[in-house]
């Protein structure tokens, strides 16, 4: 199957062109006069069907403009710098003046990769690209190939969590704009680390959102539990389509980037023979095709569906990697015996042998959350398709204080050492969240800035209504979401690595990553595996030719035997050892908490 060529429609937006003009391109159906307003003068735009356009001479990188439709000023929908704001005007971005160093990157594949997730307004004080640039060098060194940045679309203010974007194209000015993320990107090619952009496609943020003013990018149909749902069915969803598909292709052409990560598809309400996001993934693929790069498509679903990672000749959607939440649930469950909200859906350790298995808990049984039978069977899926992680964003935030897993816990807890082998051990693909390899003790709480006090008020209530009638005791109080502090206590400080117990915990998750590349067994989607439960440990045995991995993981509060290893066995990583603050190693049994790779070559 191939996607329908865009190449003859102009670029949406404002395009600086090599004849020294720029080229301003806006889909507005419904609209009598267009014309767009600069410092220099007015100019209208002419009619084509949907579309309107004009070409200006004279206009450079950051020069100011808005689109004045019948009498009214607005930014461009499809604006790719907000340097004074959401309510200010849109400003001209000149791709020419992105400096690129990276003409031998080739891009990144599945196979391997080790994900990152870093939100750049608290993964340094600065809260930049330009200093999270300075940090690259040290995830390199970790094992990490891939930093997912979560999303940087224009937002109100200065602080935001993430998801209340609201120009799709523009690159937030406060992170450092369109120049910083191309400045970071090349950074971290040059560093020998891919880029993946975390994109919201399924709704947009509420304050200084325009979208609407244009034409029908939103629907009534159905609504999504953030807002307005995305008209990706609807009247006049081809050109909705093509507004966020191109936008997915230009993250690719214009910034370089080596993928992105879909969020919450199953919010999009799709009937089409054709889903949204298969077409958009198809164009994606096809843009790192044309720039010879490899690049990777990963989706947030909770619908289980192995259709989303299947191949196109397997008629499924042709994405390269899903979230898999099962594991998440099951893990923290097994580590914590939480029973709060989904987490009453699943068994703990029982449901992550299952997870490894099958690669989800649910695969078209009875789900307690849904009411209903859920999820396929993925039997026939890779592991490596399906990312999976003990902490990220949404676990973390979905608290009323956004603390971390295990955060009351005590820093040399072993539960910790036996979270991180659970993942970076396993034959699926991991993802870190910033801070966990050195223990960052820093929350994680949902912020906003909006300027509008209502909204403000709004998105507290919004923030109570959400723990209201449900197990919560014993957590902190619900975080103000508009309150300074609550972004200030989520900014990381990556110097507390530098003192134990963090440091020891670093040099363990530099040693997993290690021995995660150096022993392929551990992912080899050949291996034969077989998984087994006694009662809350986990064993795991992989196999190939060439070698035997048996993992143990003890989910349990007391060590369980194990015969000492023969001369042919080797251990090759136990989370007791006493570099990484463990109570030292006993070749006769698997201590508390723990967990053991024990290794035969042949």
């Amino acid at each position: 199957m191939t996607t329908p060529s865009r190449t003859h429609e102009p670029r949406l937006g404002a395009t600086v062109g090599a004849n020294g003009r720029t080229r301003f391109v806006v889909w507005a159906p419904d609209a009598t006069t267009i014309e767009v307003a600069l410092d220099a003068g007015r100019h209208g735009l002419d009619r084509d069907g949907p579309y309107w356009s004009a070409e200006v001479a004279g206009v450079a990188h950051g020069d100011r403009y808005r689109y004045v439709v019948d009498g009214a000023e607005l930014p461009d929908p499809a604006s790719r710098w907000q340097p004074d704001g959401v309510h200010g005007p849109s400003a001209v971005v000149d791709e020419s003046v992105f400096q690129w160093h990276d003409d031998d990157w080739t891009g990144t594949e599945l196979a391997g990769t080790v994900l990152y997730e870093m939100h750049v307004g608290t993964f340094t004080a600065e809260g930049t690209f330009e200093a999270a640039s300075r940090q690259l060098s040290r995830l390199r060194d970790l094992g990490v190939t891939a930093v997912e940045v979560m999303p940087v679309a224009a937002f109100p203010g200065t602080r935001n969590w993430g998801y209340d974007g609201v120009f799709p194209y523009a690159v937030q000015d406060s992170y450092g704009g369109p120049v910083g993320l191309a400045r970071f990107v090349d950074a971290a090619h040059r560093s020998g680390l891919a880029v993946i952009l975390d994109v919201v496609y399924n709704h947009l943020g509420p304050e200084g959102n325009v979208l609407g003013r244009f034409g029908p990018y939103f629907t009534d149909s159905y609504r999504t539990p953030w807002g307005d749902a995305v008209n990706v069915a609807g009247p006049g969803s081809d050109h909705v389509r093509r507004y966020f598909i191109d936008n997915a292709v230009g993250w690719i052409r214009d910034f370089h980037l080596d993928g992105l990560r879909l969020d919450a598809v199953h919010a999009i309400v799709d009937p089409t023979p054709v889903p949204f996001v298969q077409e958009l993934t198809r164009a994606v693929h096809a843009a790192g095709r044309a720039a010879e790069r490899t690049v990777l498509v990963t989706i947030e679903s909770s619908a289980n569906d192995p259709r989303i990672v299947r191949s196109e000749e397997q008629h499924g959607w042709g994405c390269d990697a899903v979230w898999d939440d099962d594991v998440h649930h099951a893990l923290r469950v097994a580590l914590t015996g939480e029973r709060r909200e989904y987490y009453r859906a699943y068994s703990g350790t029982a449901d992550l042998a299952t997870a490894w298995q099958r690669r989800w808990v649910y695969t078209g049984r009875y789900s307690p959350t849904h009411d209903r039978r859920h999820g396929a069977p993925a039997d026939d899926v890779d592991h490596q398709h399906f990312v999976v992680f003990d902490t990220n964003h949404d676990h973390v935030g979905n608290t009323p204080d956004g603390a971390r897993m295990l955060a009351s816990a005590d820093p040399g807890d072993p539960r910790h050492r036996l979270a991180a082998a659970a993942i970076l051990l396993s034959p699926f693909t991991p993802l870190l969240f910033m801070g966990e390899e050195y223990g960052e003790t820093a929350p994680f709480p949902y912020f906003v800035d909006h300027g509008d006090p209502d909204l403000v008020e709004a998105v507290r209530r919004g923030r109570r209504s959400e723990f209201t009638d449900t197990d919560w005791s014993g957590a902190g109080a619900i975080a103000d979401p508009a309150d300074p502090g609550t972004f200030a206590s989520a900014v990381l400080d990556a110097t507390v690595a530098e003192r134990e117990p963090h440091r020891s915990r670093l040099a363990m998750y530099s040693e997993l990553l290690r021995i995660r590349r150096n022993h392929p067994v551990l992912t080899d989607p050949t291996a034969r595996q077989e998984v087994s439960v006694v009662d809350d440990v986990m064993l795991v045995v992989r196999s190939t030719p060439a070698a035997t991995a048996s993992l143990t993981f003890n989910f349990s509060p007391v060590a369980v035997e194990r015969p000492a290893p023969g001369p042919e066995s080797v251990i090759v990583f136990d989370t007791d050892d006493v570099r990484w603050g463990g109570a030292g190693q006993d070749p006769t049994a698997v201590g508390a908490w723990s967990a053991r790779l024990r290794l035969v070559s042949r």
